[in-house]
């Protein structure tokens, strides 16, 4: 079977190329970004028709988090690579794409949301707003699988704005771990993520729409305590603002019907393995951004929409 995976070299792409690399003999097409230009709708045309490609797995978008909070036409660029994609449902057995919690509007609590939650309100953000325009479409397809992420970590995750990274590789410098405000989130390790892939690549689906996420809400505090628990130094944690920002949680009922018993990894297992890769790797990182960390508050505007 042909694999085309757009956005190999991004969080989700890398982790789901090395797992297929190891556990199956497909073919793997991964063209970076100056190879495959997906803005390019008769590149990705040829791409397609000419590979033979039998599945498309489309991780590849910009946007949705503090070092992208002041891009400008996040919605128009990502739009046009997934219609570019979208347009192929016919020609491939299938297409998963991705959506995002951000699709319930972020600008109010998201509890326990159910995957059909996300109609009763347009989200004001650019990303958001995008996500929800490809569901709206997902659910007409013939062809296509949106897997709804609410929170994704792992090795390989941008460690200068991501939290959970951002708190391991801070404790590993003796650092103190900063929150500007507590949250809950439902957050999901990039192992058990792209074992759910895989299993929506080789398996046929009932629906259109899954929260793929492990419908249990852990907040920041308690994952800056994990990252103190495994480690061998005590940060001190602070919290710049009191209380609770909105809470951005899933209900994953449908998800847990197609798998029956998932086990999913614990976040203290998955922080101390993260714990182990960040470390091998530290005198890779840039150390001073972090020390600085000039994108803390960047996460408010991505709490309050337009």
């Amino acid at each position: 079977m042909n694999i085309f995976i757009t956005g190999s070299s991004g969080f989700i792409g890398s982790h789901l190329k090395e797992y297929l690399l190891g556990h199956h003999h497909d073919t793997l097409f991964i063209p970076s970004s100056k190879e495959l230009d997906l803005s390019d709708e008769k590149a990705v045309d040829r791409y397609i028709l000419e590979n033979k490609i039998d599945v498309i797995v489309h991780t590849a978008n910009r946007g949705g988090g503090r070092d992208t909070a002041d891009m400008k036409n996040v919605t128009e660029y990502n739009l046009r690579i997934f219609f570019n994609i979208a347009k192929h449902e016919k020609n491939v057995k299938k297409i998963i794409s991705f959506g995002s919690g951000a699709e319930y509007s972020k600008q109010k609590p998201i509890i326990e949301a159910k995957e059909d939650d996300y109609l009763q309100a347009l989200p004001l953000d650019e990303y958001g707003f995008y996500k929800s325009i490809t569901s709206h479409f997902i659910e007409k397809s013939e062809n296509i699988v949106q897997l709804r992420i609410f929170g994704a970590y792992g090795e390989y995750e941008n460690y200068r704005y991501k939290f959970i990274s951002n708190a391991i590789v801070k404790n590993l410098l003796h650092l103190p771990i900063t929150i500007n405000k507590n949250v809950y989130f439902d957050y999901i390790y990039s192992d058990d993520l792209v074992k759910i892939i895989d299993f929506f690549i080789y398996n046929d689906t009932k629906e259109k729409i899954y929260n793929v996420t492990t419908g249990t809400k852990v907040d920041l505090i308690t994952l800056a305590n994990l990252v103190n628990e495994v480690g061998d130094f005590y940060s001190d944690i602070r919290v710049i603002h009191e209380g609770l920002n909105n809470e951005y949680t899933s209900n994953n009922e449908r998800l847990l019907k197609e798998f029956g018993d998932f086990q999913f990894t614990s976040h203290k297992n998955a922080i101390a393995k993260m714990r182990c890769y960040f470390q091998e790797n530290l005198d890779k990182l840039d150390i001073q951004t972090i020390k600085e960390d000039p994108y803390l508050k960047a996460i408010d505007t991505m709490w309050k929409g337009k």
